[in-house]
């Protein structure tokens, strides 16, 4: 491909005009190619800025040129940068001259010349940071070849043949069709065969990330994790799970047979989920769990643990300290798997150092081989679906990959999607190119967002009046003392992990028993807290349930990632603009208005208020907060929650021995109140918070009725508040004979 086509323009500054047959001259060398000029140094860095779509920048030899000259390199490394002479009246200085590319004086060649010699700088710049597989997948689409091969729609050609067809050619584009190949391409390599530009892609992506080895993964990070495990782990290996883990994580142990054994993870009195204690990776403690397992067999008592996985970051943000784990951990386990679905931008930045799988100091340490699933389409720009495995070798034990692309083959499609492929080796290359940059801005806006509504808080209890809070520190060590939390200097936010670990001097958090640093709060996760529920537990006499606040701002057209009783997250990821931060805070203070003025549901929600008129016509915001508040407050709905997730119960059938029961049909379907003293035959996962609090294969029994009891809560708490209705993984709702909503689960067949 040529690079021209791109037709990306110059940007062209000219802080101090030259003579006007300088201008003539500079107008007559670029007069065929698109440029923009700018006169002013807001103007320039607002372009440059904004539009990534440069070629190359052109200054003139002003008095400003050292700033504008090092404010692009911190931007940019490789952009061509090229200074324009009239004389040599002003000589550049030794530092200027190792940052840029090219000294023109324009008087002195052709104009074909000139021009030719900036061409080849811009056209060298766009190739070299051309992705080399997304590359090589532009050539091809611009080689305008006859597909006489999969897939059907041979580049869009079949969709212009129809109606229906034409509107999504229409809506997608030409080239998204061109570029959705078939593995008969021999010139972009396989997926499969690891092979041509696919292979140097990933090759590329392990350097990137700091892996010894990278696959990528076009069927999501459920997929990523059961790879790991079957390539790992095999009938009747133990595993050591974080309780709070990602389903795909349990059905990886059902595929491979494992017999688990969990880590439980603390909750504070907000219901936040927090660390699993770091004395659970201990030796002693680990062989005391295989000692006190009756369900294991002697054989399986004399067993190392095969695989020990944790989430990190928690669906809350909160990112373990991976070497203090591994200290901890003392090689006593075969492989460390770390489940980094939301975390895959913190190899990054600096402030994440020492907190994630792949960190450049895991050999410092002994430690079994480190294995990290991450969701490159969450928080990263890769396509939806599309994910990363990363393997770091052991210390002393290296991961034989022929046997490992065993597994990988079982999951991998013979027809992967190769635009797929190009968005993991763009987000790499993105990384690569100035990612820490991406991220020291990002976390920069989040900190400043965090402040923001602080101070509004701030703000409003000054004058005994209310806002929304965030879960974060109220104040931080800062010269050796204790500061407000805006008051903070944002440098000090950015680079500094003290701000952020959580410690027992500063407890903030509301875990008891945290160990110094040992975990850390990553300010890109922003946990809004509700009024109602203070971090100690004590309920307020007024509240705001987070639910009702989540319903409402979606209707302004700002939809959260995750909601629990009286707090939402939202994840400030790369390319959160400042105009979404403040469509947020002024969707939070539009909300504040309607609460204070009591504002009628039916103009607030609707499409609620027509569904159940006779729960909720006539009532008003605050009046409609208050009820739910005070249900949830009386009932002790989170007390039956707490006690619910803190228990393990009784594991009577392994999580694959339950699973064969269900595809044998060996199940019944029950309504939760008739469950009592069965097995569960499925997972039950409530969200939120996310956390399994039941296994298949786990017993409700007279130890785990708490667990009973918060489901029978929750539907309860469904009947009275109709249209605030849970996802809960593992549980149907129905009407029964009376037209009630009751919750049903699958048991498995009493013998």
């Amino acid at each position: 491909m040529n690079n021209n086509e791109l037709k990306w323009p110059l940007l062209i500054y000219e802080e101090l005009k030259e003579t006007e047959e300088f201008e003539k001259k500079l107008q007559k060398i670029f007069e065929n190619k698109e440029s923009i000029y700018v006169e002013n140094s807001k103007d320039f860095f607002r372009i440059f800025l904004n539009n990534q779509n440069i070629s190359g920048i052109i200054l003139n030899n002003s008095e400003s040129i050292k700033m504008l000259v090092k404010e692009i390199r911190r931007r940019n490394k490789k952009i061509p940068i090229i200074i324009l002479k009239e004389n040599d009246t002003k000589e550049l200085d030794f530092d200027i001259l190792k940052k840029i590319d090219m000294t023109l004086n324009i008087f002195e060649d052709s104009e074909n010349f000139i021009n030719g010699r900036v061409s080849k700088l811009t056209e060298n710049y766009l190739n070299s940071i051309k992705p080399v597989f997304f590359g090589k997948l532009m050539d091809y689409v611009k080689e305008y070849k006859y597909a006489w091969h999969t897939p059907g729609h041979t580049g869009g050609t079949m969709f212009m043949s129809n109606p229906i067809g034409k509107m999504m050619l229409d809506f997608y584009g030409e080239n998204t069709l061109r570029s959705d190949l078939s593995i008969s391409v021999p010139e972009l390599g396989s997926l499969l065969d690891e092979e041509g530009p696919v292979k140097d892609a990933e090759i590329n992506s392990a350097r990137v990330f700091s892996a010894d080895k990278t696959y990528y993964i076009l069927n999501g990070t459920s997929s990523v994790n059961q790879i790991i495990w079957k390539g790992r782990v095999t009938k009747d290996d133990l595993a050591f799970v974080d309780r709070n883990c990602h389903k795909s994580l349990n059905y990886g142990m059902v595929i491979t047979e494992a017999t688990p054994m969990y880590m439980v993870p603390r909750r504070n009195k907000l219901g936040i989920i927090g660390p699993v204690k770091l004395l659970e990776f201990t030796k002693e403690y680990i062989d005391k769990m295989i000692g006190e397992n009756i369900k294991l067999t002697p054989a399986q008592k004399k067993q190392r643990v095969k695989m020990s996985a944790l989430t990190n970051s928690t669906y809350d943000g909160l990112c373990y300290n991976i070497n203090k784990i591994k200290e901890t951990l003392e090689s006593s386990v075969d492989n460390l798997h770390f489940d980094e679905a939301w975390y895959a931008y913190a190899k990054f930045h600096k402030l994440y150092n020492g907190y994630y799988a792949m960190t450049d100091s895991d050999n410092k340490i002994e430690h079994p081989p480190i294995f990290a699933s991450q969701s490159t389409h969450k928080l990263l720009g890769a396509f939806s679906q599309s994910s990363m495995l990363h393997i770091k070798n052991g210390t002393k034990k290296k991961v034989d990959m022929v046997v490992f692309d065993e597994a990988y083959l079982m999951y991998g499609s013979t027809s992967p999607q190769y635009s797929m492929i190009a968005s993991l080796d763009v987000v790499s290359s993105m990384m690569e190119f100035n990612g820490e940059e991406l991220m020291s801005e990002t976390i920069l806006n989040a900190i400043h967002l965090r402040k923001r509504i602080a101070k509004l808080d701030y703000e409003a209890k000054k004058i005994e009046d209310w806002f929304f809070s965030i879960w974060q520190p109220l104040k931080i060590k800062y010269n050796d003392k204790f500061i407000d939390f805006q008051e903070v200097p944002d440098s000090y936010l950015l680079n500094n992990q003290n701000a952020w670990s959580l410690s027992l001097e500063n407890d903030w958090h509301g875990f008891e028993d945290i160990e110094d640093n040992y975990v850390m709060l990553d300010p890109i996760k922003i946990t809004v807290k509700c009024p109602g529920l203070n971090i100690d537990g004590i309920y307020d006499k007024t509240g705001i349930p987070a639910n009702i606040l989540s319903n409402y701002l979606i209707n302004k057209g700002i939809v959260n990632e995750k909601t629990d009783t009286y707090s939402l997250l939202f994840l400030h990821s790369i390319g959160t603009t400042l105009t979404k931060q403040e469509a947020l805070v002024q969707g939070l203070i539009d909300f504040k208005k309607d609460y204070d003025l009591n504002t009628s549901l039916e103009s607030i929600f609707p499409e609620l208020v027509e569904s159940y008129e006779e729960k909720y016509s006539g009532k008003g915001l605050r009046d409609h907060c208050q009820d739910m508040h005070e249900y949830i407050r009386d009932s002790k709905l989170l007390d039956f929650m707490d006690k619910g997730f803190e228990l393990i119960p009784y594991q009577a059938l392994t999580p694959a021995e339950a699973s064969r029961e269900v595809f044998r049909g060996n199940i019944e379907h029950l309504p939760l109140k008739d469950v009592m003293n069965r097995v569960s035959a499925v997972i039950v996962v409530p969200y939120p918070p996310g956390i399994p609090i039941l296994m298949g294969g786990e017993k409700i029994n007279d130890k785990s009725k708490p667990v009973l009891d918060f489901l029978l809560a929750r539907e309860k708490f469904e009947l009275v508040f109709s249209g605030y209705f849970a996802d809960i993984h593992g549980i149907q709702a129905f009407n029964d004979s009376e037209g009630i909503r009751r919750f049903h689960t699958m048991v498995i067949k009493e013998s």
